[in-house]
């Protein structure tokens, strides 16, 4: 039986830095890897798996995206946009909790690993 969201194969893009996005994705199954061109390279900035999400800002600030999403293996994502997030929330306030809570966690890895990159002097 399919499942809601959509099926990705391994190396599949899902989303593109620098597109516009007016929308989140929830990993349903499978792997994928957040990546961000700067100057030439293109840096690793994490791995995500099942139940965790990405995409969140484009539902906070109109924006591009900030990083290329693509699947390390088969993947499925759903997809949410602004309209059934805020559904979720007013059924589940602590959903908007979860979310600023990860959101903050990036924050802090990002600044750490940038920290640890940084020249001082």
């Amino acid at each position: 039986m399919a499942g809601l969201g959509r099926e990705y194969k391994a190396g599949e893009i899902i989303v593109q830095q620098g597109d516009a996005g007016n929308c989140m994705f929830v990993i349903q199954k499978g792997e994928v890897e957040a990546l961000a061109e700067s100057g030439g390279r293109q840096l690793r900035l994490r791995s995500m798996g099942r139940n965790e999400f990405f995409g969140e800002m484009a539902l906070f600030e109109k924006e591009v995206r900030t990083a290329t999403i693509r699947a390390i293996r088969p993947t499925r994502v759903l997809t949410i946009d602004k309209k059934n997030f805020l559904g979720g929330v007013h059924e589940d306030p602590s959903l908007s909790f979860r979310i600023l809570q990860m959101m903050s966690h990036r924050i802090r890895d990002l600044t750490d690993r940038l920290a640890r990159y940084e020249e001082i002097g």
